[in-house]
């Protein structure tokens, strides 16, 4: 399976749930990072407010960024190669840059079966 590198812009957090407004996409792609890497799949997130160095020490994203800078983000490599830029895959296209199988369910499904940072968060209403 390929390894997949999420190059995520600054965030106080990576569920998108921070501050008075909350970002969907990051909601749902929270949800669809944690089924890829339940399933299996080589997938690692980077934010660049608490990881910069990872973003420096890497020349593909330090191209990228020089080229289209911040609002260019997030950034996924596969296989140290830029797949998608600008926003975020659902779960049916990180399995397929994966090369793992098709999801069995739909990411809303899951994300609001499980709530935004998962079962136990759910009940409390906190992520």
């Amino acid at each position: 399976m390929k390894s997949i590198r999420v190059y995520d812009p600054s965030l106080c957090c990576n569920t998108g749930v921070c501050g008075p407004e909350v970002d969907q996409s990051l909601v749902d792609f929270a949800a669809a990072s944690r089924w890829a890497q339940e399933q299996g799949i080589d997938l690692e997130r980077m934010n660049l407010a608490q990881q910069p160095m990872a973003f420096a020490d890497n020349p593909v994203v330090r191209a990228f960024l020089e080229e289209h800078g911040e609002q260019g983000l997030p950034l996924i490599l596969v296989d140290g190669e830029i797949a998608v830029s600008g926003r975020y895959p659902d779960r049916a296209e990180l399995a397929e840059l994966a090369g793992a199988p098709a999801p069995a369910e739909s990411v809303g499904t899951a994300a609001a079966a499980e709530g935004c940072c998962g079962p136990a968060e759910k009940s409390s209403g906190c992520c």
